[in-house]
């Protein structure tokens, strides 16, 4: 075996997995391994926050299909990848979190930077080991990334930092891929009858279309069956929104046609999704979920089936593989469904465009406070922007090969109702996470990993502050990106909690702020502010055009009204009780 130093051995791992691009800041703790970064292949491209740092590794995975890297200085270098780190493994990313450490030397006696860092990540990573001896360096390094792709998600691989150093006999693991099958015998030929059998099958594309390659699938069992078909919750790229059988995201701010066709299914093909609670709550006063419809649910986790909701038939498998087989079988059948197909395709059509009919005259919240609002903001302000309106003229300028990424926060929220993709590994979100800051990071990363694709990322005020500064990152680094911010002064989505519980009493929901534009520009990114609907569209679109032919980072601050879409939480919030004399008032 070839002499080398633990800092090599890590190094020609990385390489070893196609590591090309990793995301973090430098620091002492890791110095010697980052030294041969450069004459290996691999670009560190430094941050503002680690937290950024985590959630482009995050976005760099989630489009390239291939592990996402980040690193940093131990201490509070590691725990600030804590929020990312989170927002990963609930989007089932492979990404490997590299974490220096204290030397072995002086752990335990509460020296400079130190933490027990393995904890912090304990669950929300799929797999943590420590280097204990540095003869195992790249061998545990390895692990790290074959897990990370063999568990769909974030792996820690700990390092104390005086074990960069030393002289060791190291081979270099070839990486594991391990073939997934397509489930058991029994259980595809049970979901195959029960789909023979169906009347009004409907599929939900989940996930794990996206991340198993499936999509072609997906499309193919589709128009074998003519299966409508629903995204799961922040899936919307899972699906071609143009094809005729496309409906639509469930869950918050979905889709009422995909939720009114699914209401009507016999049958649900549950493909490659883990049904998530949130993402089948009622909405828009619709109770969807079918209640006597046999579920068939497929995920590569069995650990997943039946969870979240009752299922008749569970499918531990790959969705790809899955939906190959099905499909063989279903070949040699005669399904009920193409006897009433041209019925289904017309209703279909019909929940289709009543919805888009509705989502184009939803101009602006009708509730009685956002009318208020908008009274209020006539003649104090003049006529800014509904959000609504703005959502469309968005979606209707967007590019065919977009990459989208939204922060959490009520527009944001509401935008789930018009985001369409026509290609996966296209859409971003925080997942079932939620955290704020997510959004601009987890555009920066995936660009990164398609420099050819223009990519736009979403935030509300209060979320865009928590991440803005990374703009210095897309300068420094040469990353263009077009980011969206929604001025509405205020932290929406809990504010319209205030509203519906509690009588209007605004506390600490309330964001003056300065010109967004103006920041982007003394940050050296372009900078536009947009108050009048018909330059939403050529904004976006000329922001697209320097950022694809000019390289440059565009800032759009949209001056939106102070309305609010419906509330986030309504089924975790009810209206308050107060036993004090003090506090009867505030009820």
């Amino acid at each position: 075996m070839p002499r080398m130093t633990p800092s090599e051995a890590m190094v020609e791992t990385l390489v070893a997995n196609g590591v090309t691009d990793c995301f973090g800041i430098m620091g002492s703790a890791f110095m010697d391994a980052m030294d041969i970064f450069t004459p290996a292949g691999i670009r560190l491209i430094p941050v503002v926050h680690e937290q950024g740092a985590g959630h482009m590794a995050d976005g760099y995975s989630r489009v390239s299909g291939r592990h996402g890297v980040c690193i940093a200085q131990n201490g509070p270098g590691i725990t600030n990848f804590v929020t990312a780190i989170a927002a990963a493994y609930w989007a089932h990313s492979p990404v490997v979190c590299i974490t220096p450490e204290t030397g072995t030397n002086s752990q335990g006696l509460g020296g400079f930077q130190e933490a027990q860092q393995l904890p912090f990540f304990e669950t929300i990573t799929k797999y943590q080991v420590s280097v204990v001896n540095n003869n195992r360096m790249a061998e545990l390094t390895a692990r790290c990334f074959d897990r990370a792709m063999l568990e769909n998600g974030p792996t820690q691989l700990n390092i104390p930092r005086d074990l960069f150093y030393g002289d060791i006999n190291c081979e270099i693991p070839e990486p594991i891929r391990i073939e997934r099958s397509a489930g058991g015998e029994a259980s595809l030929d049970a979901a195959a009858e029960l789909l023979a059998n169906a009347e009004f099958p409907v599929m939900i594309s989940g996930g794990g279309v996206v991340l198993g390659e499936a999509w072609d699938e997906a499309i193919a069992i589709s128009e074998q069956l003519g299966m409508p078909v629903v995204n799961s919750y922040l899936h919307n790229d899972s699906f071609p929104a143009s094809h005729p059988m496309w409906c639509g995201p469930l869950g918050y701010q979905g889709s009422k046609a995909g939720m009114k066709l699914i209401a009507k299914a016999d049958v649900v093909l549950a493909l490659g999704t883990r049904l998530g609670p949130f993402g089948t709550l009622p909405q828009h006063g619709l109770d969807y979920w079918p209640k006597d419809a046999k579920i068939i649910q497929v995920d590569c986790n069995a650990k997943m089936l039946g969870l979240v909701k009752k299922i008749d038939v569970g499918i531990c498998g790959d969705a790809k593989a899955a939906a190959k087989a099905l499909m063989a079988r279903l070949a040699g059948m005669s399904p009920k469904c193409l006897e009433n197909r041209a019925e289904r395709e017309a209703t279909i059509a019909n929940e289709k465009a009543v919805w888009e009919k509705e989502l184009d005259e939803w101009i602006h919240e009708k509730d009685e406070y956002s009318l208020d609002m908008i009274a209020e903001q006539n003649d104090e302000e003049g006529s800014w922007l509904h959000p609504r309106q703005v959502l469309r003229e968005l979606e209707k300028a967007m590019p065919a090969d977009v990459m989208v990424s939204t922060d959490i926060g009520n527009i944001n929220s509401v935008s789930n109702s018009y985001l369409r993709f026509e290609r996966p590994r296209s859409f971003f979100a925080a997942m079932s996470f939620g955290n704020c800051g997510y959004a601009l990071p987890t555009m920066i990363g995936a660009k990164v990993a398609a420099p050819d694709r223009p990519g736009i990322s979403y935030a509300g005020d209060g979320a865009w502050g928590m991440s803005m500064m990374e703009i210095m990152t897309c300068v420094r680094e040469d990353i263009p990106v077009t980011s969206i911010v929604f001025h509405n002064r205020q932290w929406g989505a809990e504010k319209k909690n205030q509203v519906d519980f509690y009588n209007r009493r605004f506390v600490a929901g309330e964001l003056e702020n300065p010109s967004f534009a103006d920041i982007a520009r003394s940050m050296g990114a372009e900078g536009v502010t947009v108050d009048k609907l018909e330059d939403v569209g050529p904004a976006l679109q000329e922001a697209i055009r320097k950022q694809m032919e000019e390289r440059k980072t565009t800032v759009i601050e949209i001056m939106c009204t102070r309305e609010l879409g419906d509330p986030f939480r309504r089924d975790a919030l009810s209206k308050p009780v107060r036993h004090l004399e003090k506090y009867k008032d505030f009820v």
